[in-house]
């Protein structure tokens, strides 16, 4: 093999482990995730590991902890036609003013219709320096299609 040939190889090898690690995330389906035990959900000293995306089933066991924070970024009108119940509505577009109502020592968990709003939701808040935040995985669709209640 010439040295072309060999070159050409080893940059496709490597631009084919780059684009394998991707540096994107991507959500563990939910049979692969261990169900979060919560003795106590109003209260537990149990610090939560959560991966970057969480499954609907994961959020509702841990969202009525005193150490997690719901958020949902949709508008207004979406939130009063339907929402998680407990979740604080901050929409995306009133993210960069509202830094201040998240809180930095609790694990927040970002929320929205489908998981596209809160996935960049999530992207900006890493970008601000948060690093106990997840996005909600399918959105409040999914909520409702695993069979978990919603106010309005």
């Amino acid at each position: 093999m010439t040295k072309q040939k060999v070159l050409l190889v080893l940059l496709i090898l490597v631009l084919a482990l780059a684009a394998c690690g991707g540096g994107t995330e991507t959500a563990v389906p939910a049979a692969d995730v261990a169900p979060v035990a919560v003795a106590d959900t109003a209260s537990t000293s149990e610090e939560l590991n959560l991966p970057p995306t969480v499954d609907v089933a994961t959020v509702a066991s841990v969202k009525d902890r005193d150490d997690v924070f719901v958020i949902d970024v949709r508008e207004q009108y979406e939130y009063d036609e339907k929402h998680i119940p407990g979740v604080t509505l901050i929409p995306l577009g009133t993210l960069p003013d509202n830094l201040s109502e998240i809180p930095t020592d609790k694990t927040v968990i970002v929320t929205c219709r489908s998981g596209n709003r809160s996935g960049q939701a999530v992207d900006f808040l890493r970008q601000q320096g948060f690093t106990n935040v997840h996005n909600m995985e399918g959105g409040i669709v999914a909520w409702e299609q695993a069979g978990y209640s919603v106010e309005q």
